[in-house]
């Protein structure tokens, strides 16, 4: 270990982060009598606890976010000259970062054009419902205000982007939620016989889910319903691709009823699903709104951004004379030129380190190693996902699918870490279906780390399982 304090007594920090620090998604119970875990350094995929205990990352910092890895100098470098340069100025004027970023960030996103920067995925989420809702009241007499989400699906933690929320126990006891926010089935064709296309498969299984949707929307009223909000990979409700057909179909949806395509790329954006930046280009859609956070700047700064077309940047410029036919929003520091100085350093490092095709190499390795592990273990029923954005569905019946309690699948995670690997479950989600072991490493991945990795569940799920 190298960090700051390899040298000095932590003890003084522990005790400082029990007594005033709330963790989140945390219970703090047990810290009455055991320690929170501090992380102190970070270097590429590893890092080191206040015990100087060695982790490989497996999640890239607990929740997908350290797609370039830890420890990165020129970063750091980037953020440090732009702040003493000039550290912020509100977004209602631009900034040199700001400029460049965007710009770099539209060529990577054709048929995109404005680039509007907030601070968190849930905050620019937000900014896209307050769009479509202005956009209900100017263009079509308030009438279509309803947003669409689907089950499983996450975009958030504030009110709003909670009634976006496809996930009931993270929703449960935060209520009442926003009106005009309607669910619409999942995609997942691994549990298709709950939506009763259990006699459909692939790209059949696909248009059929996609049609779902449009069921949705018929007994809403198209005349009431303005946007559709997915995940191109959902993530924390059990990473779960889409199977063929079904975003051609939701596109094809999007276009017959007026209805705005917001795709939530807050997880998968930047290279999380190999070979593209984002998600939703794998499968050749065009969205409305493209929301990123995370990955952005690989957590070295807080930036999250609102992508959107110039139709839908047209909107709020076309009556001068309107005192109120603008965009009235702002976000604090969306104005701070640390993120998109960092955003800058981080897409140059993907770039001349090719590190879209690492994600894909590395990606392929592990959906190979984990496919060897479902072979020798009985318990996991599923292995999807995309790039190095994996999941393996643990179960107690290949073919009944019933679920592993959720407690076990937690085990598998501590188990996990006794061999010095951080991976991460399915957490407080769908209820009952918390049971899904999740990867997320970064994009540097090696295949001794990919191998190390999977090694360690499958060790975990013998002690566990067998």
């Amino acid at each position: 270990m190298h960090g700051t304090f390899t040298d000095n007594d932590l003890s003084h920090v522990i005790e400082a982060d029990k007594a005033h620090v709330w963790h989140h998604l945390v219970q703090h119970k047990p810290f009455e009598s055991s320690d929170p875990r501090i992380i102190v350094e970070g270097k590429g995929m590893r890092v080191w606890d206040q015990n100087g205990k060695e982790w490989l990352d497996a999640v890239s910092g607990a929740v997908w976010t350290v797609n370039v890895g830890y420890g990165r100098e020129s970063i750091c470098k980037a953020v440090y000259d732009q702040m003493m340069k000039m550290c912020y100025f509100a977004q209602a004027a631009g900034s040199v970062p700001g400029a460049l970023y965007a710009e770099k960030l539209i060529e990577k996103m054709p048929g995109m054009s404005r680039v509007y920067y907030c601070n968190s995925g849930s905050e620019a989420n937000e900014k896209a419902f307050k769009m479509v809702r202005q956009i209900a009241h100017k263009k079509y007499g308030g009438k279509k205000t309803k947003i669409l989400y689907r089950d499983r699906d996450y975009h958030g933690s504030t009110l709003a982007a909670m009634s976006a929320g496809g996930q009931d126990e993270r929703n449960a006891q935060y209520g009442p939620f926003a009106p005009d926010f309607v669910r619409v089935p999942h995609c997942m064709e691994y549990r298709k016989h709950e939506l009763g296309l259990d006699h459909l498969s692939g790209e059949d299984f696909g248009i059929a889910a996609a049609n779902l949707i449009e069921e949705v929307i018929l007994r809403e009223g198209p005349e009431t319903v303005g946007a559709l909000c997915l995940e191109p990979v959902t993530a924390g409700g059990g990473v779960i691709e889409a199977p063929e057909g079904y975003w051609p179909r939701v596109q094809e949806i999007c276009k017959q009823y007026d209805v705005l395509l917001h795709i939530d790329e807050v997880v998968c954006g930047i290279g999380r699903t190999g070979t593209h930046w984002f998600g939703y280009q794998h499968y050749g859609i065009k969205p409305d709104f493209v929301t990123m956070a995370k990955g952005v700047a690989s957590g070295y700064a807080a930036i999250a951004c609102m992508v959107t077309t110039e139709e839908v940047f047209d909107l709020f410029k076309n009556d001068a004379s309107d005192k109120m036919n603008y965009f009235r929003d702002i976000s604090t520091f969306g104005g701070c030129t640390a993120g998109p100085a960092a955003a800058l350093e981080n897409m140059r490092i993907i770039e001349d380190e090719n590190l879209l095709e690492n994600c894909t190499k590395m990606g392929e390795r592990m959906m190979s190693n984990l496919r060897a592990l479902q072979e020798k273990h009985a318990v996991i029923g599923d292995v999807r996902g995309k790039g190095l954005f994996l999941g393996a569905e643990l179960v107690t019946d290949r073919d009944t699918k019933e679920p592993v309690d959720e407690a076990l699948a937690q085990k598998v995670v501590a188990e996990c870490g006794t061999h010095g690997v951080i991976i991460g479950v399915t957490n407080r989600s769908v209820p009952g279906r918390n049971n899904t072991l999740c990867f997320s490493p970064a994009l540097i991945a090696t295949a001794d780390d990919i191998d190390k990795i999977t090694d360690a569940v499958d060790k975990a799920l013998t002690t566990v399982f067998d």
